[in-house]
């Protein structure tokens, strides 16, 4: 890719940098198209979670909501929706560099919608792993939120998530989302479709290596949580495009870290994080 990576070494290696190498009715449709699928997604995602908003979807909501008889075809296609939801903003800037290249190429767009294919199949095969989450604790039994387990792993996942903040895995992978021409240049395939799938496929990885453990957050607070949903998609936003980010992530760890110890020594304040604490007063009143 030698003309290629003269174009991209000319340019600063930024996400900012991206919106400037093409003109701005360009840029404007490429970035319409991906803020077009969330929205689209968001819509789906939200009419989803009214529509349990009643029912456990994380650990701090047991005992307080209802057991969930969610299948596993829905869960799973709630669970693309809100990748494509909280995710495709966040890619804009390696969007436009893979276009610029495959243009430069003589190829149309097939070759970044695979890219773009590529990168969403990865977050969504990892939805197996909340799938078995979920399926563990939607049907546990009230009593389990008196007991001392459940309070321990909440606060446990929030601790780690906090903690993964500060390694170099994280930061590895945070810098190869926020160094867009650096990354095409060393994860070049060639050109097609099938090069361009495996070059999404790539970035995936590094993007999961970067959000893994925020995400992991919803498990807690509950995966159709909404206000969560929205602030974890704001600061993945910020942390691929502000110049701040790496403080902002630390920002954010020690926080999460300090949550989690919080919750394991006071459980009371769990189903207030996940948005438990109206259905429960709610129980109450209906009781009395």
């Amino acid at each position: 890719m030698s003309a290629d990576t003269e174009v991209l070494q000319a340019r600063p290696d930024t996400p900012r940098s991206t919106y400037s190498l093409f003109s701005q009715r360009v840029t404007l449709v490429v970035v319409g198209i991906l803020v077009a699928l969330a929205g689209v997604a968001w819509w789906s995602t939200v009419r989803q979670a009214n529509s349990m908003s009643d029912m456990v979807s994380g650990l701090g909501q047991v005992g307080v909501r209802a057991p969930n008889d969610m299948t596993v075809p829905i869960f799973m296609g709630m669970w693309v929706a809100m990748m494509v939801a909280m995710m495709f903003p966040t890619v804009a800037p390696i969007v436009l560099a893979h276009r610029m290249v495959v243009k430069r190429r003589g190829e149309g767009a097939t070759p970044t919608a695979a890219f773009v294919l590529g990168y969403i199949v990865v977050w969504s095969l990892i939805g197996v792993i909340p799938l078995i989450g979920f399926l563990a604790f939607r049907n546990l039994s009230a009593s389990a939120a008196d007991s001392r387990w459940l309070p321990s792993l909440a606060g446990g996942i929030l601790a780690v998530a906090g903690g993964y903040q500060f390694t170099r895995w994280k930061a590895t992978c945070m810098k190869a989302c926020r160094t867009p021409m650096s990354f095409l240049m060393t994860h070049d395939f060639g050109g097609g479709s099938r090069s361009a799938f495996r070059a999404g496929v790539s970035h995936g990885t590094y993007c999961l290596g970067c959000c893994w453990a925020l995400m992991a957050v919803l498990v807690v607070v509950g995966l159709m949580n909404l206000v969560w949903m929205a602030g974890i998609a704001l600061v993945f936003l910020a942390e691929k495009n502000w110049r701040h980010a790496l403080g902002l992530t630390r920002i954010i760890g020690a926080g999460l870290i300090a949550l989690g110890v919080a919750v394991i020594v006071s459980p009371g304040i769990l189903p207030t994080l996940s948005g438990g604490a109206g259905h429960m007063a709610g129980n109450m009143i209906q009781q009395m």
